[in-house]
């Protein structure tokens, strides 16, 4: 039995050399200095003690590796599933924090259910029906969500835990004069210190930079002394292993945020998978296994004290950068994480939340998107309409609410525009036995009386109606004359029932109005699906052509034998749309 499909480690493992375990070694060193700080500020983000953002950067890392067919995909916390738990979980009222940290691991272990369900049922497909313009347009508004939610420890003010914007904006412009101006300093010193690093070197961590930096500066000067808020005690060591909670009314409220978390973890993460491995050629991505091993990844969050993981942008291109090879590189990043809480948690006690949250914000500055809304503007009014209503929703609505109604705004779409396939009118090129769109080209021989029409997409049970209306009116145009049409369907790719049926009353009915239907260029699988339910039969063999030139002529043919029925062809002089 080939065992490398279900654990692609075993595909780079065997072969593992020293000058592999070089490169992977500095960039899992890198990568897991750089998650330290961002572990901590996004659990803090999801409304967590700071140390499980710790936890969650441990055990998943470890699964992903064997598991996962990316072998640069950083995994652990990010800031959008942290918010989506935050917003989750706070729905809910928990008593305590060992509720909500319950409530957590149950929703971590939720995730993990849905993602591996859908892997082993291979449904890694279902990330397509995320429109481009939604995802644009629900992380545009998590980010300034996730923006403002950080404000409170920037400014050193108190503001709402809240996801809706009109509830967090009037109480941040009554609590804006009453900033902490040292607390203020703090952030803002943190945010140019990170943006700074970068500009040296992509590979440096930055965000662990700002860390050393606050922490120092508030060591020396004791500006928690002074009103400049800490993370304080952070405990060290393992916690053990932990079980969810299997209340049949616990996961029925979590249901709606963890299928949400489970679809956008996925899709960011084999987004950036994806994307980094167009530039690694020895290896290939597989997305039904790659849902399988973020699932396991959110079971190791569910059992080790974390909360639900996905893949990262800014690590896994840090990762890239640096120069990782394979999944040994999370696992080196997993080992720096574990010494960090065997031995290095009470170096945090003086980390102020203000650099946690400069942390959190210049990681989500990037996903704010303005370039996409601009050309989706100029170029696509539809898809413009789905990024803003999801931008709105999801900042007025909430997390939750903005991306089921863009994934909902998706499914229409896809369905108006199956319903309204591309339909157009055939000429014949002269000299030529080619026939094309007459609203596109020049000088077409357009014969009146034989109307060819083709149809762009399926036939089926959402477009029949359309279709039939739009021949009846092409028929119309023509006044009367139309005695033939040649329904080309080499475009057909689909056929059904509704459209079975729909072909066959159109023939009932064009043929009692004394018009011949014939069909031509329908490929194999189409005149298979025909030839099933009878429709052959009921055309006859006279009727089907293999392409429109071939019709044409035998109807032209019968014209010349039929002078009273024949129509001249005309030139058709439309121009170029």
């Amino acid at each position: 039995m080939n065992f490398k499909p279900h654990f692609p480690i075993l595909s780079w493992l065997p072969g593992y050399n020293k000058s592999l375990l070089k490169t992977d070694l500095s960039a899992g060193f890198t990568v897991g200095v750089m998650l330290i700080p961002q572990g901590m500020a996004y659990a803090m983000l999801a409304g967590l003690n700071p140390i499980h953002g710790l936890y969650a950067s441990t055990l998943p890392l470890l699964l992903y590796a064997i598991f996962g067919t990316s072998r640069q995909l950083a995994v652990g916390p990010v800031a959008m599933v942290s918010l989506l738990t935050a917003a989750g979980i706070s729905a809910l009222n928990p008593d305590e924090p060992s509720q909500f940290l319950l409530y957590a691991l149950t929703l971590a272990f939720m995730v993990g259910l849905f993602q591996w369900g859908m892997g082993m049922l291979r449904m890694g497909f279902m990330v397509n029906f995320i429109s481009h313009p939604v995802i644009s347009g629900f992380t545009s508004a998590a980010a300034i969500i996730i923006g403002l939610s950080q404000l409170k420890h920037i400014l050193g003010i108190s503001l709402p835990n809240s996801s809706h914007i009109q509830e967090v904006l009037p109480v941040l412009v009554t609590q804006l004069p009453k900033t902490h101006l040292l607390t203020f300093t703090v952030g803002v010193v943190g945010i140019l210190a990170i943006k700074l690093a970068k500009k040296i070197h992509p590979a440096l961590p930055a965000p662990f930079v700002a860390v050393i930096l606050g922490i120092l500066a508030t060591y020396l000067f004791r500006l928690d002394l002074v009103g400049v808020g800490i993370v304080g005690n952070v405990p060290g060591g393992f916690l053990g292993f932990t079980l969810p909670s299997f209340s049949g009314e616990l996961w029925g409220a979590l249901l709606p945020v963890a299928l949400t978390i489970a679809l956008i973890g996925f899709a960011e993460s084999y987004a950036v998978a994806r994307a980094i491995q167009a530039k690694h050629k020895d290896y290939q991505l597989n997305a039904n296994q790659e849902l399988k091993a973020l699932g396991m990844a959110n079971f190791g969050a569910a059992v080790f004290n974390g909360y639900p993981v996905t893949g990262g942008f800014s690590r896994t291109a840090v990762n890239h950068e640096a120069g990782a090879k394979t999944g040994m590189a999370a696992i080196f990043s997993a080992v720096v994480v574990m010494l960090t809480l065997l031995f290095f948690t009470d170096l945090f006690y003086y980390l102020p939340n203000a650099i946690l949250a400069a942390v959190i914000m210049v990681a989500v500055y990037g996903l704010i998107d303005l370039k996409s809304p601009v050309e989706l503007w100029k170029k696509d009014k539809m898809d413009f309409t789905m990024l803003l209503v999801t931008f709105l929703f999801t900042l007025t609505l909430g997390i939750e609410t903005g991306i089921i109604a863009g994934m909902l705004l998706s499914l229409v779409a896809i369905i108006y525009k199956a319903s309204k396939p591309h339909m157009a009118q055939l000429g014949r090129v002269p000299g030529s036995t080619i026939f094309r769109n007459i609203s596109r080209f020049e000088t077409l021989e357009v014969n009146p009386a034989i109307l060819v029409a083709r149809v762009d997409g399926p036939l089926y049970f959402a477009n029949v109606q359309y279709i039939k209306e739009k021949m009846d009116a092409w028929i119309a145009d023509r006044r009367g004359k139309v005695h033939s049409i040649v329904f080309d369907m080499e475009s057909i790719t689909g056929l059904d029932s509704t459209g079975i049926h729909a072909l066959m009353d159109w023939v009932k009915e064009w043929n009692g109005a004394g018009i011949r239907f014939c069909i031509a260029g329908a490929r194999g699988p189409i005149r298979d699906i025909m030839v099933k339910w009878g429709l052959i039969e009921t055309l006859r063999n006279e009727n089907i052509f293999i392409d429109d030139h071939s019709a044409v002529q035998v109807l032209e043919k019968k014209e010349a034998d039929n002078p009273t029925d024949s129509y001249a062809i005309q030139s058709n002089t439309r121009k170029i749309n």
